[in-house]
């Protein structure tokens, strides 16, 4: 069982953006290492371009893959404020409000991601970019064929207009990467120019270059907030259908997409509707899936994985179980406890309440062994610190020795290993201990603090599948004289007390970029968005050394000086316990109805099927589908 729907970075969400192509047989050099005052058709972080030029397609899509069909599916969350179980406005730039999941098909982006490859962006609307001789600048050239959905071009002043925008009213998610942006400015109708002052990341235009533009005459005749249920115009390939406010939203294909020839595009965006339906119930959706009402399906619980599918069209051959390989992107998934509450800003606390969870014994019990334990916020990627420190991580660490706990020096921070009893007594013992150390004494049933106040928790969760999972681990808080507790608000509550950082404790699931950007590690870990509404600095993270080494992993060269960067940032975090790693899955658990064709394998960096697969109207037919 894992977390989905709770956040996730920026350059994911615009991941699902990306199409495919055929490899040339020696890589381009862009960007770091890329002559400035060149139109450069792509960029990477470190250089290195899988497709030249002149590519026709990204390798991992089919360029004939047919046109036509519908899927309906009820995905994870992508998008930072889109919601699975519910929605109330079509504006997913705002803070405010909850979005349907999957809006951001209707836009395009300067340049979009490529799949197979890091980090490198591919030009979308804009045909070049000109990177300037100081690097604080870029020059956008904008394709004459760009279009929005009304037939009205897609000009540099929309450019300008959407990134001075969210500077100023964006989503922290987008307004913090502008933050060192000084000007966004039309040179004339295709030619835009961000300007930054000198400040910013290296990588800063790997995040900036993926942001969804919006129009400008479209805005000014509409509020920039979320105060309506109206799609404000698009250029992607898909435009909003009938929308049920609450309930589903249909998109439907853009016939004549201005961008549907484009080598970026060709193999991608092939249903003619894609019907998302939210359920504020699993039990609900899976009920809807075997009847074939959706016809895509990701497995997240995995009680329901192990035991719920044995059902007549699984059994018959219509519908089709798989497990397809993950992400080699850095994954995170763990709880968060608030340290703007001074009872969770002492480290053993935070400790204490980590031993308290019993991995072992819940993996066995409720997950059916179908999950492996997290430790660390880089999970299933080569930042996960192991063992001692490397001599290169030493010396990024060496500078912030007393600023950071002895334990980053040392072995990797493990979680503890439980003998799956359920009820640990070394581990509680251990976690007993921690409380007293930091002057939490037992008085009872529950431990006090010298003004004789219990050390309360309450998890906050969004759905009754969680209360089964963290039950166990209440129970074991309560067991040392925590008074934990788990409290469920609807969506809509979860999201704002998330926003607000209104909790004592929560959990969050994240998949990051497969080289993540400062501006990525900036709105989880750093001191600047303890204080940000809506970031994902949930624990109030708020470090000198944690700031020290992501600025160090911003100013990397290359991949290895990126990857050690990270490796002396996961020490430091998993010794500080900002957050408390719970469990992951290796894999993508998937049901579908067998009716859909697509290419395998899938690529490394991304598995937006909505954008990949395509229908396939003989095995349709084969099953009643057609």
């Amino acid at each position: 069982m894992s977390r989905p729907g709770q956040g996730i970075s920026r350059r994911e969400f615009l991941a699902l953006a990306a199409g495919a192509a055929l490899a040339p047989a020696l890589p381009f050099r862009a960007f770091a290492q890329s002559k400035t005052g060149t139109p450069l058709h792509g960029v990477s972080a470190f250089g290195d371009l899988k497709y030249a030029p002149d590519f026709t397609h990204f390798g991992y899509l089919n360029p004939d893959a047919p046109k036509g069909g519908t899927l309906n599916f009820s995905p994870p969350n992508w998008q930072f404020n889109q919601n699975v179980t519910t929605f109330n406005t079509l504006n997913t730039f705002v803070l405010t409000g909850d979005a349907p999941p999957r809006m951001e098909m209707c836009y395009d982006a300067l340049m979009t991601r490529a799949l197979d490859e890091p980090d490198a962006l591919y030009g979308m609307l804009a045909e070049t970019v000109e990177i300037s001789a100081d690097r604080n600048s870029f020059a956008f050239r904008l394709r004459p064929q760009a279009r929005w959905h009304d037939g009205t071009p897609v000009t540099a002043e929309d450019v300008a207009f959407t990134y001075s925008t969210f500077k100023e009213k964006g989503h922290p998610v987008l307004m913090l990467p502008l933050a060192e942006m000084t000007a966004a400015g039309a040179i004339d109708p295709r030619t835009v120019r961000l300007t930054f002052s000198g400040k910013q990341a290296p990588t800063t235009l790997l995040s900036v270059a993926t942001f969804p533009i919006v129009s400008k005459a479209w805005f000014s005749q509409n509020p920039f907030d979320s105060s309506q249920l109206v799609a404000p115009l698009g250029s992607g390939p898909y435009k909003v259908g009938r929308v049920s406010a609450g309930q589903s939203i249909v998109y439907e294909r853009v016939a004549d997409y201005w961008g549907r020839d484009l080598s970026v595009n060709k193999g991608r965006a092939n249903f003619d509707t894609i019907r998302i339906d939210v359920y504020r119930e699993r039990q609900a959706g899976f009920e809807a899936f075997k009847k074939g009402d959706v016809t895509y399906r990701q497995e997240f619980t995995s009680r329901v994985w192990a035991t719920g599918y044995d059902f007549p069209a699984i059994n018959d051959g219509r519908v089709v179980k798989r497990e397809f390989p993950g992400e080699k992107n850095p994954s995170m998934q763990g709880w968060a406890l608030n340290q703007r509450r001074p009872q969770f800003g002492d480290a053993r606390v935070r400790r204490a309440v980590a031993l308290c969870f019993d991995f072992e014994w819940t993996n066995r019990n409720l997950f059916y062994g179908l999950y492996d334990r997290s430790q660390s916020c880089f999970q299933t990627s080569e930042f996960v610190a192991e063992g001692l420190p490397s001599p290169e991580e030493l010396a990024l660490l060496e500078p912030f020795r007393a600023e950071i706990p002895e334990e980053a020096f040392g072995e990797a921070v493990m979680q503890p290993v439980s003998n799956a009893s359920g009820r640990d007594r070394k581990l509680l013992g251990e976690a007993s201990r921690l409380l007293a150390d930091a002057g939490w004494k037992r008085n009872g049933a529950f431990v006090v603090n010298e003004k004789g106040e219990r050390l309360k928790l309450e998890i906050l969760v969004n759905d009754e599948v969680f209360i089964r999972v963290d039950s166990p681990f209440v129970e074991n808080m309560r067991a040392v004289g925590i008074d934990a507790s788990i409290r469920q608000v609807d969506p809509a509550q979860y999201a704002v007390r998330q926003n607000d950082f209104d909790f004592d404790m929560i959990s969050l699931a994240l998949s990051l970029s497969a080289t993540p950007t400062f501006d990525t590690l900036q709105n989880i870990f750093h001191s600047n968005a303890a204080t940000t509404r809506g970031s994902r600095n949930l624990p109030a993270t708020a470090s000198p050394a944690v700031d020290g080494l992501i600025a160090k992993a911003g100013e990397a060269k290359s991949r290895d000086e990126l990857t050690v960067a990270l490796r002396a940032l996961d020490r430091v975090l998993r010794a500080r316990m900002d957050w408390i790693p719970n469990w992951f899955s290796a894999n993508h658990r998937a049901a579908y109805w067998d009716m859909f064709g697509f290419v395998e394998p899938k690529p490394d960096y991304g598995f937006p099927i909505e954008a990949m697969w395509w229908f396939d109207k003989d095995k349709a037919a084969a099953i009643g589908k057609a």
